[in-house]
C-alpha cells in the first residue's frame, strides 16, 4: 500500500519550500511549528513527523511535552536543520531522531545558543523565504571556505566573529560582508568573490532535506514504530492540550477549546465534572497507595466501554476522533476506571497536583459520548476558515 500524504507531516517554513518537501515524498506540510501544533497535528494519525522550522520569540515555541507525547502515541519523530535539530538533542534520550550536521552540533555542544539558527523570514504568502542568515549557515560557509583554501583560519574566524556580532534580523551576506571585507587582504577578497556565488551552500536546507528523507524512509518501510515511555505530564500541561487541541467530526476539524466551552453549558455541566473529578481522584488515591491494574484488566474495561457504546470495530477509530482520543487517551480513561474499582477498598489519601474542573468535565463527556455531540454542534455553529498564518518576527 502506497504511503498516505498524512503518514509523514513535515513543519517547515525558511529551511526548505513546501513544493521541494513533496518532491522528496508523500506528505502533509504545515507551517514552522508553534505551541500546541503537534499536539493537533496528532489527530491525522501520521506515522512519522519530520520537524524542521518552528517558531519562537513572538509566538510559544513547540513544547517537549508535544513531542514526547507524539511519541508515546508511537509517532516517530524526527528532527533536523532548525527547531527540530534544537528539540532532538534536547529528546533524543526519549527517542527523538536527529538527522543533519546541526543537530550533531548541538548534541555534541560545538554550539550551544538557539540564536545559532535563528533568521527572519517572510510570511506564509511569500512561501517563509529566509530574510536573513543564520549563523549555522555562516559556520559552515566558513568551513567550507578553508576546505577550498579560499580563506585562510585567521579569515574564517573574522567571518564568523563578524556574523556573530548581528542581531539575527539584521545578519544578511552583504551586511556580513561590509564588516568583514576591510579586515580580509586583497587577495583574500578576490578569492572569495570567485568562489562563493557557486560554492557556498546552505546547510539549513541540507539538514531538511536529510530529516525529511529520513522520516519518509521509516514510513515507506512500513516497520513498526516503538512507542516512548509513558508520560505523566503536569496538570497545567493537561490542561494546556485540553484547550490547544482539536477534535475530527465528519466533515471538518473543530477546536478542542470549542468543544469544552459548549460542554461548560450544557444542563449536565456539574454532574459530568464531578464524576470525572470523583473517577480521576479515586485513581490518583490508588496509585499513590501503590495499587496498579494489569494490561489485561484495562483491556476488559475497554471492551465494556465499547460493548456499552455498541460502537463495531470497523467505527472506532473515527468514534475515537470524534470524542478527542486517540488510544493512548483511552487506554489511560479505563485504567482509571480500573483503579477506581480497587481503590474502595483502600483508605483515601490527599491527591497532589489533581485534576483541573475542566480537564475532569472533558474526560467525563468523552466516556459518556458527550464530546462528540458537542464537537457535533459546534461544527455546525462554526464554519469559517481554518486560523490564518501571519508573519512571524522570528522563527527557528
Amino acid at each position: 500500500m502506497s504511503p498516505r500524504a498524512d503518514d509523514l507531516v513535515v513543519f517547515l517554513g525558511p529551511s526548505l519550500s513546501a513544493e521541494e518537501a513533496r518532491r522528496l515524498a508523500p506528505c502533509t506540510v504545515l507551517p514552522p511549528a508553534r505551541q500546541g501544533d503537534v499536539w493537533r497535528a496528532l489527530s491525522l494519525r501520521p506515522r512519522a513527523i519530520a520537524l524542521v522550522d518552528g517558531v519562537f520569540e513572538a509566538q510559544p515555541s513547540v513544547w517537549h511535552h508535544e513531542v514526547l507525547a507524539a511519541l508515546e502515541a508511537g509517532v516517530a519523530v524526527f528532527g533536523g536543520a532548525s527547531m527540530g535539530a534544537l528539540r532532538a538533542a534536547e529528546l533524543a534520550p526519549h527517542g527523538m531522531v536527529g538527522v543533519g550536521r546541526i543537530f550533531g552540533w548541538y548534541r555534541d555542544g560545538v554550539v550551544v545558543d538557539d540564536s545559532e539558527v535563528a533568521l527572519l523570514h517572510a510570511d506564509a504568502e511569500h512561501g517563509w523565504r529566509p530574510l536573513t542568515v543564520p549563523l549555522v549557515n555562516v559556520r559552515h560557509v566558513a568551513e567550507q571556505a578553508r576546505a577550498a583554501r579560499v580563506l585562510g583560519r585567521d579569515a574564517a574566524r573574522l567571518l564568523v566573529e563578524a556574523a556573530e556580532a548581528l542581531f539575527y534580523q539584521e545578519r544578511t551576506w552583504p551586511r556580513l560582508l561590509e564588516r568583514v571585507r576591510p579586515r580580509w587582504p586583497e587577495s583574500t577578497r578576490a578569492a572569495w568573490e570567485a568562489w562563493f556565488p557557486k560554492g557556498a551552500e546552505d546547510l539549513k536546507r541540507q539538514d531538511a532535506i536529510a530529516c525529511i528523507q529520513a522520516a519518509a524512509e521509516l514510513v515507506v518501510s512500513g516497520a513498526p514504530t516503538p512507542r516512548g515511555a509513558r508520560q505523566s505530564p503536569s496538570s497545567l500541561v493537561r490542561r494546556r492540550r485540553l484547550v490547544d487541541d482539536v477534535t475530527h467530526v465528519r466533515g471538518g476539524t473543530v477546536s478542542s477549546g470549542r468543544v469544552l466551552e459548549a460542554l461548560r453549558e450544557a444542563p449536565d455541566a456539574i454532574e459530568l465534572a464531578e464524576a470525572g473529578l470523583r473517577r480521576a481522584l479515586l485513581a490518583g488515591w490508588a496509585r499513590t497507595l501503590g495499587l496498579t491494574v494489569s494490561a489485561e484488566e484495562i483491556a476488559e474495561v475497554e471492551a465494556a466501554w465499547w460493548e456499552q457504546r455498541g460502537v463495531e470495530p470497523s467505527r472506532r477509530e473515527a468514534v475515537l476522533a470524534a470524542s478527542g482520543l486517540d488510544s493512548v487517551g483511552l487506554r489511560r480513561l479505563c485504567e482509571e476506571l480500573a483503579l477506581e474499582r480497587l481503590v474502595l477498598e483502600h483508605a483515601p489519601r490527599l491527591l497532589p497536583d489533581g485534576p483541573s474542573w475542566d480537564e475532569a468535565l472533558a474526560s467525563e463527556a468523552r466516556l459518556r459520548g458527550r464530546w462528540e455531540k458537542a464537537a457535533r454542534d459546534v461544527a455546525r455553529e462554526d464554519v469559517g476558515p481554518r486560523r490564518k498564518p501571519t508573519e512571524d518576527v522570528g522563527s527557528d
